[in-house]
């Protein structure tokens, strides 16, 4: 089957009578941060500001960011926003 115009290059998926080629490796892999294998993540990598947030909040260093505050700029648009779910995220991880 051809791609009529306009409608750009057709996947090899998509064609019918074609085979669907599955990756060998796993997109959902998450070990770009991990040293190797199956060893634990290493999320200061992922990290690429720290500071960033408790700068844009006026929270001075050393002190903590209280819950309120971060769940208000979790909710805001932009940056703001996706450090503060982010730093979310990053405070389900700790261990207790």
């Amino acid at each position: 089957m051809r791609p009529s115009r306009g409608m750009g290059d057709m996947k090899a998926s998509k064609m019918p009578g074609k085979k669907t080629i599955k990756r060998k490796d796993n997109p959902d892999d998450v070990s770009m941060y991990a040293k190797g294998g199956k060893a634990k993540l290493d999320i200061s990598k992922a990290i690429k500001k720290p500071g960033a947030l408790r700068a844009q909040l006026g929270t001075p260093a050393g002190k903590k960011i209280p819950a309120g505050k971060l769940a208000k700029a979790a909710k805001a648009p932009g940056k703001l926003g996706q450090r503060a779910r982010f730093a979310q995220m990053l405070k389900g991880f700790k261990k207790k």
